[in-house]
């Protein structure tokens, strides 16, 4: 498993992926139908957020042993006005990949050891656990979004 910087050609790739870990991540979580509309969302306009997105340098991807992506974290500079900082815009691996110690690798390669936020999706557990383990906690931040749905900020602070 190789972790490196995204590059324009895996646009493609994680658009396609994108799709695949919500599915996996979030089926039960939020209503099927919000899965389903994301995945009407013409290829080409996923594709062209995602040349954004990597050509922003925020993406970095795991790619298993046979060239496919598996995985990727996505950070940047805070998007609330409340906090400054780096945030840690998405984190996912293919279900096949949880619990291998691979989103460790992709978090550190990510954000290394600096202070940092992210917003989780109220009842997802697993990412919940997995932060938490990781340094983050809740900081008491709550948010509806644009499906009613509630997320929670969870920070790490700066080692002492």
């Amino acid at each position: 498993m190789k972790i490196r910087p995204a590059v324009v050609t895996d646009a493609a790739d994680l658009a396609a992926l994108h799709l695949r870990v919500w599915r996996e991540a979030y089926t039960g979580l939020i209503p099927d139908a919000v899965l389903a509309e994301r995945e009407q969302v013409p290829v080409v306009e996923r594709v062209t957020r995602w040349v954004g997105w990597v050509r922003a340098g925020q993406i970095t991807v795991a790619v298993d042993d046979g060239g496919a992506l598996v995985g990727w974290a996505g950070t940047g500079p805070s998007r609330d006005a409340d906090i400054e900082g780096l945030e840690l815009y998405s984190l996912y691996v293919t279900a096949e990949h949880y619990s291998t110690g691979l989103g460790h690798r992709l978090l550190a390669a990510a954000l290394g050891d600096r202070p940092a936020f992210v917003w989780v999706l109220r009842g997802n557990d697993r990412a919940i656990g997995f932060y938490e383990r990781h340094g983050f906690a809740f900081d008491g931040t709550e948010k509806v979004d644009e499906l009613g749905l509630t997320d929670l900020r969870m920070r790490r602070p700066a080692e002492s």
